[in-house]
């Protein structure tokens, strides 16, 4: 690597600089063009006045919704370096948190399984959020053979806490999910020594009023639910702003269930706005 020069003349090497003090890593999907994954973590995430690094599972021209697509996950190799440096450079020295969303396949879910423990150690207050994205009741199951089992065993027994929707709960605890009472009983069995909280978006539907959704929130202590407004859109990436949202708003202090609700109405304004623009992507807005 070339060294700095400086106004002495000396050489200085970069890594003997101070480091970007990192606050989260975001483990996502990325795209070219679209609000998925990273591409929502990271505005949402640097607009809180956090330091966050994000890290691709997979790089896609576009969402797999459209006409074309291209690209594919991340090399074994290539991501396992992203981990890595991310230590050698001594950016994690202050981590506070680490999002984890859509995953290229199994073995990067292994890969997280050994790096996130480790994390763990030397920063006991680490917050893991696993987002354990799968799919959902419209479109089914969108993501590489192998991942539900991945989640289920290799990365929920690391989290702090997780957000899954009410389909994806259904998907890793193959338990029914369409009341409030089986919702809760199906996350109750998601919480662990480590896990202290599950909050189910789009959760218990067949409690719901068709222009409802509700949020579910599970933890050792205790069941909360709320609902907010259903806006009708075929849009990508709520999900992704919900769960960056709701981990800012940890990080900044506030309750799970006051976190929750912002990060519902976080994505209830951002679908109206979206509406509104007749956008076929979503709008984060300022």
């Amino acid at each position: 690597m070339d060294p700095l020069h400086t106004e002495e003349g000396q050489h200085v090497h970069y890594d003997a600089l101070r480091p970007l003090a990192l606050d989260v890593v975001s483990v996502q999907s990325m795209v070219v063009y679209g609000r998925v994954g990273n591409n929502v973590a990271w505005p949402v995430l640097q607009r809180a006045g956090l330091e966050a690094a994000i890290v691709p599972t997979v790089l896609f021209s576009n969402t797999p919704h459209y006409a074309s697509i291209h690209g594919g996950a991340i090399p074994d190799d290539w991501f396992a370096g992203y981990l890595a440096d991310l230590e050698a450079r001594g950016a994690l020295d202050v981590l506070r948190a680490v999002l984890v969303g859509y995953l290229g396949g199994p073995s990067q879910a292994r890969m997280l399984a050994h790096w996130l423990p480790a994390l763990k150690e030397q920063h006991p207050d680490l917050q893991i959020v696993i987002d354990p994205v799968m799919g959902d009741h419209d479109s089914g199951i969108y993501v590489a053979d192998g991942m539900v089992d991945a989640y289920r065993h290799q990365l929920l027994p690391v989290a702090t806490g997780m957000t899954p929707n009410g389909f994806e709960l259904a998907c890793l605890t193959q338990m029914p999910v369409n009341t409030l009472r089986e919702t809760v009983a199906a996350a109750r069995t998601q919480l662990g020594a480590g896990t202290e909280w599950v909050v189910v978006t789009s959760a218990a539907q067949a409690d719901c009023a068709p222009d409802e959704l509700q949020v579910v929130i599970v933890t050792h202590e205790g069941t909360e639910s709320f609902r907010h407004q259903r806006i009708d859109s075929t849009v990508k990436g709520t999900g992704d702003l919900f769960s960056a949202t709701l981990t800012a708003r940890l990080l900044a202090g506030m309750s799970l269930h006051n976190a929750a609700r912002v990060a519902a109405d976080t994505v209830v304004q951002a679908l109206e706005r979206t509406r509104d623009a007749e956008s076929g992507e979503l709008l984060l807005g300022g």
